[in-house]
């Protein structure tokens, strides 16, 4: 019953948040709501036998869909993820104050459902169903909380999420009537036999689905507006926990089910993955906004797990298995930095700073850290998953790796960057009266800095939960 309860601790107090009154009132429900999921979570995954880790009822009988849920290695990583997120998005951003609070803390919890219902489905119409719920609460928030340029921007977030949602659900319903007990269920699509042609085809549907979420070159630029226009709390959960439902898509649902297809078009991704790699890192170099910077380096991130997805080999698949999980953590650190500078400093560009380092010297060591784990270096989180990674590169073809590998140049560069512009040199007007940084934020920044040099020295928890999910699906292309 831990996947029900998951699914429903967020979902009930989600609705229920509707209808409170007041911004503390709310605040304070919505983080009792992600403190409880957070200790099922933990519950479940490290103290329950593992016959609670599953669920699987009737629901839709005449179309041969179940209410299932499972629980692997891979699921489980995913959802301590977001069971961790979003205590700590709360409370980093408890400061923050917007109209309607009860209405925002609602739509938050609900795309928490969302989420944890895409990493727990075992059945493709349930899947399909939660990955609808975790985006319709986002493009919500989006539109209503955003910034001046949020109507325009989340219109182009929702054509580019439901071209992506429709081509899926005609890809669903065309394996459903593909499979032999016409059924929805995750292993009946495992089994499902098509033709080349057919496979070739419906793999593009889904592919691009993903690729939207993810998103990956060509598919991403819906993202940086995106990210500069949400609220930050919003933002924080599209880029650490939400574009991992992409990749855990590919891995779940693409590779098993499309196997040959997934072989033939391996290199054409791989290829679009690092030049979007580069792209992307390019770009970073020349912002001026540290969220746009941010949103630019998550998708270089984000185009080097696709690539090693589609290496097929298992030392570039358990790098992006533990990627996912340090990603989110990382890219989390970065918002909540960006958006403690802009709260109190009312600004995000580059060239209105300067100088922090002298006004908030806690602050100038927590991004410092945020910074080291964000180029992948040793003794962070992120540099046992960009090995790996970069090493299951290097097993599919050398010259690829070796492109791909001056993304960690161009990271550095735009990275020490934006440190150097934000913390050291002279202050400026806007800077000249600054303070260090609040409590919640200072604490949350603590937790993550402290989660990124523990993975860092010893990544050892995060393979061992995920190793048989590798070993599964590479059995089962």
């Amino acid at each position: 019953m831990i996947p029900v309860s998951l699914i429903l601790i967020p979902l009930i107090t989600g609705l229920l948040a509707f209808f409170l009154k007041g911004t503390t009132a709310a605040k304070n429900w919505a983080l009792l709501s992600s403190v409880i999921t957070l200790a099922v979570a933990v519950a479940g995954i490290y103290f329950l036998p593992a016959k609670h880790l599953s669920y699987d009822a009737a629901w839709l009988p005449a179309l041969g869909s179940r209410f299932s849920l499972v629980t692997d290695g891979m699921g489980k990583m995913l959802v301590l993820l977001t069971t961790v997120s979003f205590p700590v998005i709360l409370i980093a951003t408890a400061k923050n104050d917007y109209k309607q609070p009860a209405s925002f803390y609602a739509l938050l919890l609900l795309s928490q459902t969302g989420l944890l219902g895409v990493f727990l489905a075992a059945d493709a119409l349930v899947f399909y169903f939660f990955w609808e719920l975790a985006l319709i609460p986002v493009y919500f928030l989006c539109s209503f909380w955003g910034g001046e340029k949020r109507i325009a921007v989340t219109f182009k977030f929702f054509v580019y999420t439901f071209i992506g949602s429709l081509l899926m659900l005609a890809g669903i319903l065309y394996l459903y009537f593909q499979s032999a007990d016409q059924s929805f269920a995750l292993q009946s699509f495992y089994h499902i036999k098509l033709t080349a042609t057919q496979e070739n085809v419906i793999f593009w549907l889904f592919f691009i689905a993903f690729a939207i979420k993810m998103p990956v070159f060509p598919f991403h630029t819906w993202q940086p507006d995106a990210y500069e226009q949400s609220p930050t709390a919003v933002t924080m959960i599209m880029s650490g926990i939400m574009v991992k439902m992409g990749i855990f898509a590919l891995i779940r649902w693409l590779l098993p089910v499309f196997p040959h297809a997934s072989q033939q078009f391996a290199h054409l991704i791989i290829i679009f993955s690092v030049i979007g790699m580069l792209y992307a890192s390019l770009i970073a170099i020349r912002q001026d906004d540290i969220k746009r910077l941010i949103a630019y380096s998550s998708i270089a991130h984000i185009g080097l797990m696709c690539a090693a997805v589609f290496a097929h080999n298992a030392t570039g698949m358990e790098g992006v298995m533990v990627q996912m999980f340090n990603h989110g953590i990382n890219v989390i650190g970065l918002w909540i930095v960006a958006d403690a500078i802009e709260q109190q400093l009312g600004t995000r560009k580059f060239t209105d700073l300067g100088g922090l380092a002298q006004k908030a010297p806690v602050l100038a060591i927590l991004l410092a850290v945020m910074a080291f784990a964000n180029i992948a270096l040793p003794l962070t989180n992120a540099f046992i998953g960009e090995f790996l990674m970069f090493n299951g590169l290097f097993q599919y073809n050398v010259w690829i790796m070796a492109v791909a590998g001056i993304s960690i140049i161009l990271a550095a560069v735009y990275t020490l960057n934006m440190v150097q512009k934000v913390l050291y040199g002279n202050t400026t007007v806007v800077t000249e009266n600054a303070t260090e940084i609040s409590g919640n934020v200072q604490w949350m920044l603590v937790v993550l800095a402290v989660m990124i040099i523990a993975l860092g020295v010893y990544p050892q928890p995060l393979i061992d939960l995920t190793k048989d999910t590798v070993q599964a699906i590479l059995a089962n292309r």
